[in-house]
């Protein structure tokens, strides 16, 4: 396959394949005798796993930290599966943000629905950053009607 073949079945950018090949994240893809870039079938399965980790948030550096152990062959794979825990332990970490940042819209939505029924615009939760998690936290309080929207 060549380069645009490849771009307009992932839909990614021909910077970004080159990229991610510069900076190890696909190994060396097959080249035609003029050097043209020629993605055959492993080449393609490393653009899918290099797509697929970058969707889940992990780092060009990690993935072509995983590419090397791949490389280095068997003897790697606790290193390799160690490095996929941790990956792991930080899409879970984000997914718990997102939850709870959901949970917060989905609150906001509820009261404006609420609102456009009565006309007014109530509130029993608050929500306060936690520097520690990084994230919003929910509060139910009692009778107290929140200030901001």
């Amino acid at each position: 396959m060549t380069i645009k073949e490849v771009c307009d079945k992932y839909h990614i950018a021909p910077d970004t394949l080159r990229y991610y090949e510069r900076v190890g994240a696909i190994p060396s893809v097959t080249r035609t005798g003029k050097g043209i870039r020629n993605y055959m079938e492993q080449d393609i399965s490393w653009v899918e796993n290099a797509i697929c980790m970058r969707g889940a948030g992990v780092p060009v550096e990690r993935i072509a930290e995983y590419v090397a152990l791949c490389r280095q062959g068997d003897g790697t794979f606790p290193a390799r599966r160690d490095l996929l825990k941790e990956v792991r332990v930080g899409l879970l970490a984000q997914i718990e943000t997102c939850r709870r940042e959901l949970e917060r819209l989905e609150y906001k939505i509820e009261r404006y629905e609420s609102a456009v029924e009565t006309g007014k615009l109530t509130w029993d939760r608050n929500f306060s950053f936690n520097l520690e998690t990084g994230s919003f936290e929910c509060r139910t309080d009692t009778g107290s009607e929140e200030k901001t929207s």
